[in-house]
Protein backbone atom coordinates (compact mmCIF):
# COMPACT_ATOMS: atom_id res chain seq x y z
CA UNK A 1 0.00 0.00 0.00
CA UNK A 2 2.95 2.34 0.61
CA UNK A 3 3.71 2.45 -3.11
CA UNK A 4 0.04 3.19 -3.78
CA UNK A 5 0.14 6.17 -1.41
CA UNK A 6 3.31 7.49 -3.07
CA UNK A 7 1.72 7.18 -6.52
CA UNK A 8 -1.44 8.93 -5.23
CA UNK A 9 0.69 11.78 -3.89
CA UNK A 10 2.60 11.96 -7.17
CA UNK A 11 -0.62 12.08 -9.22
CA UNK A 12 -2.33 14.72 -7.10
CA UNK A 13 0.84 16.78 -6.84
CA UNK A 14 1.25 16.66 -10.62
CA UNK A 15 -2.33 17.87 -11.20
CA UNK A 16 -2.01 20.63 -8.58
CA UNK A 17 1.30 21.74 -10.08
CA UNK A 18 -0.20 21.83 -13.57
CA UNK A 19 -3.60 23.39 -12.82
CA UNK A 20 -3.29 25.00 -9.38
CA UNK A 21 -6.47 23.28 -8.18
CA UNK A 22 -7.67 19.86 -7.14
CA UNK A 23 -5.50 19.11 -4.10
CA UNK A 24 -8.01 18.25 -1.37
CA UNK A 25 -10.75 17.65 -3.94
CA UNK A 26 -8.78 14.72 -5.32
CA UNK A 27 -6.67 13.51 -2.39
CA UNK A 28 -9.46 12.93 0.13
CA UNK A 29 -11.64 10.83 -2.26
CA UNK A 30 -8.53 8.83 -3.23
CA UNK A 31 -7.84 8.10 0.43
CA UNK A 32 -11.45 6.96 0.88
CA UNK A 33 -10.95 4.64 -2.12
CA UNK A 34 -7.91 3.19 -0.33
CA UNK A 35 -10.20 2.32 2.57
CA UNK A 36 -9.11 5.12 4.92
CA UNK A 37 -11.92 6.27 7.23
CA UNK A 38 -13.46 9.67 6.34
CA UNK A 39 -12.24 11.35 9.53
CA UNK A 40 -8.65 10.13 9.08
CA UNK A 41 -8.69 10.96 5.36
CA UNK A 42 -9.81 14.54 6.07
CA UNK A 43 -7.40 15.07 8.98
CA UNK A 44 -4.40 13.67 7.10
CA UNK A 45 -5.22 15.66 3.96
CA UNK A 46 -5.47 18.90 5.95
CA UNK A 47 -1.91 18.60 7.25
CA UNK A 48 -0.78 17.42 3.81
CA UNK A 49 -2.27 20.62 2.33
CA UNK A 50 -0.68 22.85 4.96
CA UNK A 51 2.78 21.42 4.26
CA UNK A 52 2.53 21.40 0.46
CA UNK A 53 1.06 24.91 0.26
CA UNK A 54 3.43 26.34 2.86
CA UNK A 55 6.28 26.72 0.38
CA UNK A 56 3.94 28.61 -1.96
CA UNK A 57 3.68 31.49 0.53
CA UNK A 58 7.35 32.41 0.16
CA UNK A 59 7.15 32.34 -3.64
CA UNK A 60 4.01 34.49 -3.79
CA UNK A 61 5.28 36.89 -1.11
CA UNK A 62 8.52 37.37 -3.02
CA UNK A 63 6.50 38.21 -6.15
CA UNK A 64 4.25 40.52 -4.08
CA UNK A 65 1.20 38.40 -4.93
CA UNK A 66 -0.28 38.41 -1.43
CA UNK A 67 -2.66 41.00 0.03
CA UNK A 68 -2.00 40.44 3.73
CA UNK A 69 -4.92 42.62 4.80
CA UNK A 70 -7.43 40.39 2.94
CA UNK A 71 -5.61 37.30 4.24
CA UNK A 72 -5.98 38.63 7.77
CA UNK A 73 -9.74 39.22 7.45
CA UNK A 74 -10.24 35.75 5.97
CA UNK A 75 -8.20 34.11 8.72
CA UNK A 76 -10.03 36.13 11.39
CA UNK A 77 -13.18 34.32 10.30
CA UNK A 78 -11.88 30.92 9.21
CA UNK A 79 -9.52 30.02 12.07
CA UNK A 80 -12.09 30.58 14.89
CA UNK A 81 -14.69 28.76 12.75
CA UNK A 82 -12.27 25.84 12.35
CA UNK A 83 -11.67 25.73 16.11
CA UNK A 84 -15.42 25.88 16.81
CA UNK A 85 -16.08 23.06 14.33
CA UNK A 86 -13.36 20.92 15.93
CA UNK A 87 -14.78 21.55 19.41
CA UNK A 88 -18.21 20.55 18.14
CA UNK A 89 -16.79 17.27 16.82
CA UNK A 90 -15.00 16.69 20.13
CA UNK A 91 -17.94 17.36 22.42
CA UNK A 92 -20.60 15.58 20.36
CA UNK A 93 -19.80 12.43 22.34
CA UNK A 94 -21.26 10.35 19.57
CA UNK A 95 -20.24 7.13 17.87
CA UNK A 96 -17.29 7.36 15.47
CA UNK A 97 -19.49 5.92 12.73
CA UNK A 98 -21.82 8.91 13.05
CA UNK A 99 -18.89 11.35 12.83
CA UNK A 100 -17.54 9.53 9.78
CA UNK A 101 -20.98 9.68 8.16
CA UNK A 102 -21.23 13.43 8.90
CA UNK A 103 -17.78 14.08 7.42
CA UNK A 104 -18.59 11.94 4.39
CA UNK A 105 -21.74 13.98 3.70
CA UNK A 106 -19.85 17.26 4.17
CA UNK A 107 -17.17 15.98 1.82
CA UNK A 108 -19.74 15.17 -0.86
CA UNK A 109 -21.39 18.60 -0.60
CA UNK A 110 -17.99 20.34 -0.73
CA UNK A 111 -17.06 18.37 -3.86
CA UNK A 112 -20.31 19.35 -5.58
CA UNK A 113 -19.82 23.03 -4.65
CA UNK A 114 -16.23 22.88 -5.90
CA UNK A 115 -17.34 21.35 -9.20
CA UNK A 116 -19.90 24.15 -9.65
CA UNK A 117 -17.28 26.79 -8.80
CA UNK A 118 -14.82 25.34 -11.34
CA UNK A 119 -17.28 25.00 -14.22
CA UNK A 120 -18.89 28.43 -13.75
CA UNK A 121 -15.70 30.28 -12.82
CA UNK A 122 -15.48 32.20 -16.16
CA UNK A 123 -19.11 33.38 -15.87
CA UNK A 124 -18.59 34.42 -12.26
CA UNK A 125 -15.48 36.38 -13.24
CA UNK A 126 -17.39 38.16 -16.00
CA UNK A 127 -20.18 39.02 -13.58
CA UNK A 128 -17.65 40.32 -11.04
CA UNK A 129 -15.91 42.51 -13.61
CA UNK A 130 -19.28 43.87 -14.84
CA UNK A 131 -20.32 44.94 -11.34
CA UNK A 132 -16.86 45.97 -10.19
CA UNK A 133 -17.53 49.72 -10.07
CA UNK A 134 -20.69 49.49 -7.98
CA UNK A 135 -19.13 46.75 -5.82
CA UNK A 136 -16.19 48.95 -4.91
CA UNK A 137 -18.52 51.69 -3.69
CA UNK A 138 -19.20 49.51 -0.67
CA UNK A 139 -17.84 50.98 2.59
CA UNK A 140 -14.53 49.30 3.59
CA UNK A 141 -16.10 48.10 6.85
CA UNK A 142 -18.87 46.26 4.96
CA UNK A 143 -16.40 44.71 2.49
CA UNK A 144 -14.21 43.59 5.39
CA UNK A 145 -17.26 42.11 7.10
CA UNK A 146 -18.20 40.15 3.99
CA UNK A 147 -14.62 38.87 3.73
CA UNK A 148 -14.80 37.80 7.38
CA UNK A 149 -18.07 35.96 6.68
CA UNK A 150 -16.50 34.15 3.72
CA UNK A 151 -13.72 33.09 6.08
CA UNK A 152 -16.22 31.69 8.58
CA UNK A 153 -17.96 29.60 5.90
CA UNK A 154 -14.65 28.35 4.50
CA UNK A 155 -13.39 27.49 7.98
CA UNK A 156 -16.35 25.20 8.69
CA UNK A 157 -16.37 23.58 5.24
CA UNK A 158 -12.62 22.97 5.10
CA UNK A 159 -12.44 21.58 8.65
CA UNK A 160 -15.23 19.08 7.96
CA UNK A 161 -14.17 18.07 4.45
CA UNK A 162 -10.58 19.34 3.79
CA UNK A 163 -12.02 20.80 0.55
CA UNK A 164 -12.85 24.34 -0.51
CA UNK A 165 -9.87 26.47 0.55
CA UNK A 166 -8.61 26.63 -3.04
CA UNK A 167 -11.47 26.60 -5.54
CA UNK A 168 -14.29 28.01 -3.38
CA UNK A 169 -12.08 30.52 -1.61
CA UNK A 170 -10.55 31.89 -4.80
CA UNK A 171 -13.94 32.27 -6.53
CA UNK A 172 -15.29 34.11 -3.46
CA UNK A 173 -12.33 36.49 -3.58
CA UNK A 174 -12.84 37.08 -7.29
CA UNK A 175 -16.41 38.20 -6.57
CA UNK A 176 -15.47 40.38 -3.60
CA UNK A 177 -12.38 41.97 -5.17
CA UNK A 178 -12.86 41.87 -8.97
CA UNK A 179 -10.38 44.69 -9.67
CA UNK A 180 -7.45 42.99 -7.93
CA UNK A 181 -5.21 40.98 -10.33
CA UNK A 182 -5.91 37.25 -10.46
CA UNK A 183 -2.35 36.29 -9.49
CA UNK A 184 -2.64 38.40 -6.34
CA UNK A 185 -5.97 36.84 -5.35
CA UNK A 186 -4.59 33.32 -5.89
CA UNK A 187 -1.54 34.14 -3.77
CA UNK A 188 -3.78 35.65 -1.09
CA UNK A 189 -5.93 32.51 -0.92
CA UNK A 190 -2.86 30.27 -0.66
CA UNK A 191 -1.54 32.44 2.19
CA UNK A 192 -4.93 32.09 3.91
CA UNK A 193 -5.21 28.34 3.26
CA UNK A 194 -1.98 27.51 5.11
CA UNK A 195 -2.98 28.69 8.63
CA UNK A 196 -6.52 27.38 8.14
CA UNK A 197 -5.45 23.87 7.08
CA UNK A 198 -2.68 23.83 9.70
CA UNK A 199 -5.04 24.69 12.58
CA UNK A 200 -7.73 22.30 11.30
CA UNK A 201 -5.16 19.56 10.68
CA UNK A 202 -3.58 19.88 14.13
CA UNK A 203 -7.07 19.88 15.62
CA UNK A 204 -7.88 16.63 13.84
CA UNK A 205 -4.53 15.27 15.07
CA UNK A 206 -5.66 16.03 18.61
CA UNK A 207 -8.83 14.05 17.91
CA UNK A 208 -6.74 11.12 16.66
CA UNK A 209 -7.71 11.61 13.01
CA UNK A 210 -4.17 11.66 11.54
CA UNK A 211 -2.24 8.76 10.00
CA UNK A 212 1.36 10.02 10.19
CA UNK A 213 2.72 7.03 8.28
CA UNK A 214 0.29 7.73 5.44
CA UNK A 215 1.13 11.45 5.47
CA UNK A 216 4.84 10.80 5.00
CA UNK A 217 4.28 8.61 1.93
CA UNK A 218 1.87 11.13 0.37
CA UNK A 219 4.49 13.86 0.72
CA UNK A 220 7.17 11.64 -0.82
CA UNK A 221 5.10 11.49 -3.99
CA UNK A 222 3.53 14.93 -4.07
CA UNK A 223 6.62 17.12 -3.81
CA UNK A 224 8.24 15.85 -7.03
CA UNK A 225 4.77 15.68 -8.63
CA UNK A 226 4.20 19.39 -8.02
CA UNK A 227 7.65 20.19 -9.44
CA UNK A 228 7.08 18.31 -12.71
CA UNK A 229 3.46 19.41 -13.04
CA UNK A 230 4.40 23.07 -12.70
CA UNK A 231 6.55 22.76 -15.83
CA UNK A 232 3.45 21.82 -17.84
CA UNK A 233 1.35 24.75 -16.68
CA UNK A 234 -0.45 26.30 -19.63
CA UNK A 235 0.38 23.49 -22.06
CA UNK A 236 -2.98 21.77 -21.58
CA UNK A 237 -5.89 24.11 -22.46
CA UNK A 238 -7.97 25.23 -19.46
CA UNK A 239 -11.09 24.71 -21.59
CA UNK A 240 -10.26 20.98 -21.54
CA UNK A 241 -9.01 20.66 -17.97
CA UNK A 242 -11.79 22.59 -16.23
CA UNK A 243 -14.80 20.54 -17.47
CA UNK A 244 -12.98 17.22 -16.94
CA UNK A 245 -12.05 18.09 -13.37
CA UNK A 246 -15.53 19.47 -12.62
CA UNK A 247 -17.32 16.36 -13.97
CA UNK A 248 -15.01 14.05 -12.01
CA UNK A 249 -15.59 15.94 -8.75
CA UNK A 250 -19.36 16.10 -9.36
CA UNK A 251 -19.54 12.32 -9.89
CA UNK A 252 -17.53 11.59 -6.73
CA UNK A 253 -19.50 14.13 -4.71
CA UNK A 254 -22.85 12.74 -5.87
CA UNK A 255 -21.86 9.22 -4.83
CA UNK A 256 -20.85 10.41 -1.39
CA UNK A 257 -24.03 12.45 -0.83
CA UNK A 258 -26.55 10.06 -2.38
Amino acid sequence: MEYGYIVAGLLVGFIVGMTGVGGGSLMTPILLWFGISPATAVGTDLLYAAITKGSGIFVHHKKKNIDWKITGWLAAGSVPAAVATLLLLKFLHTDMKVINALIKQALGVALLLTAIAIIFKPLLLQWGQKHAKSWFHLPPAKLNGMTLLVGVVLGAIVTLSSIGAGALGTVALFLLYPLIPTSRLVGTEIAHAVPLTLVAGLGHAGLGHIDWHLLSFLLMGSLPGIYFGSHLTGRVPEAVLRPCLAVMLAVIGSKLVF
